[in-house]
């Protein structure tokens, strides 16, 4: 649904005559085809004569989906229809269904230049969130770990002096007001934390590479609501970015449920393997078919960005087949018998033919992020690897 979604985004109507719509379950599919109707008949009044016919074909082809339906899906389903042709004057009416993995809770008809798409965005947001703080006495950044990528949301600097007194100073007069800068630089702290984290996280880490973290951890400074969530305490060597990184790196067990860790342990076991040339990993989009369907694999790991698809090919000399080849070549493909273009007959995302046929060998399969270092290293050698259960020469 990610990458349907980014397609749908790039669409862009010439005038607003891109109709989004949204049926909640339990919601009559009746009562939406009457809306759509009347819909219809309101723009009959639209003035300009191309965006009036192409809304309402947009509305003809969605009421005629909607016949397709005796009841609403279990969680609803979201309907985009329009005119996405990229040139004046020409006509390209798609419609796109989608049964969201979660129920809809929004009923609605929008029509506009682009589609709403927010509520299954909703969905699709990572739901892991954990806050991050790394602190001295001398500066503070505070961040958060959504799924897979780090963001920085604050840094702070003091203006505590160091632990040597200058001027002349009594060490204990220094000392005193030393004091009071720290514990009113831990006050800052706490209350950015308190602002900036949003709502919804999971838990907070404490880093950092002295003694400062416990002293505001055990300190009066942070209120109880957030103090409850503060999962631990991790020693680091930084405090900014780097040590951001450097607290999720310590954090593994406190941290266990956070779906970057598997995905760092599957790769990390991936490139470990691959580096002692043991044979139990293979990668490449061929390499990696013949190893699934000879049963070989036990988890397969795609890229979120391939941009690769499954075709199903034919061609007027009797020659058919299916090729996984990147989106772009998808329409160029010639056929194998006499080496003309082909035509397509049926396309398919990469990751989802993929999925298809791991369900047959009971392989598990792992959409991997390309926000990570690692994530990065995979996209690199073509985005598709697998980790064997057995060695398998590739033939």
């Amino acid at each position: 649904m990610r990458k349907l979604l980014a397609e749908l985004e790039k669409l862009k109507g010439r005038h607003t005559e891109l109709v989004s719509v949204f049926i909640p379950k339990d919601y009559s599919v009746n009562e939406v085809m009457n809306q759509i109707r009347n819909e219809r008949g309101t723009a009959e009044n639209i003035k300009s004569k191309s965006t009036r016919n192409n809304v309402v074909d947009a509305l003809a082809k969605i009421e005629q989906h909607l016949k397709l339906y005796k009841s609403t899906p279990p969680n609803g389903v979201a309907i985009f229809c329009g005119n996405v042709a990229e040139s004046e004057g020409v006509t390209d009416i798609r419609l796109w269904a989608i049964e969201p993995p979660e129920p809809l809770k929004v009923r609605m008809y929008w029509c506009d230049q682009h589609f709403e798409l927010g509520p299954l965005r909703d969905m699709i947001a990572e739901k892991e969130l954990y806050g991050l703080v790394v602190m001295d006495t001398q500066e503070a950044t505070i961040g958060v770990l959504r799924g897979k990528s780090i963001q920085v949301l604050r840094r702070l600097e003091s203006i505590v002096p160091g632990k040597t007194a200058k001027g002349g100073q009594s060490s204990v007069r220094f000392a005193r007001v030393r004091e009071g800068l720290v514990n009113d630089f831990y006050k800052e702290i706490a209350e950015e934390i308190r602002a900036v984290t949003p709502p919804g996280v999971k838990g907070i880490v404490l880093g950092g590479p002295g003694p400062s973290k416990e002293d505001f951890w055990r300190g009066e400074y942070l209120q109880t609501d957030v103090k409850n969530k503060v999962l631990g305490m991790q020693s680091v060597s930084y405090t900014d970015e780097a040590g951001l990184h450097e607290l999720v790196e310590r954090s593994k067990e406190l941290l266990a449920e956070a779906s970057v860790f598997r995905e760092k342990v599957l790769l990390q076991k991936f490139f470990t393997e691959l580096q002692k040339d043991s044979g139990m990993v293979t990668y490449g989009i061929q390499p990696v078919l013949k190893a699934l369907e000879a049963g070989a694999v036990e988890t397969l790991l795609i890229s979120d960005g391939l941009d690769w698809k499954a075709v199903e090919l034919t061609c007027g000399c009797g020659w058919s087949g299916k090729r996984y080849v990147r989106t772009a070549d998808a329409e160029k493909q010639a056929c194998a018998k006499c080496g003309r273009i082909a035509g397509v007959i049926g396309k398919a995302d990469i990751i989802d033919a993929f999925e298809d046929l791991a369900k047959s060998y009971g392989t598990i399969v792992e959409v991997v992020s390309t926000e990570t270092r690692e994530g990065g290293q995979l996209a690199a050698l073509g985005g598709i690897a697998a980790l064997l259960r057995y060695k398998y020469e590739r033939m």
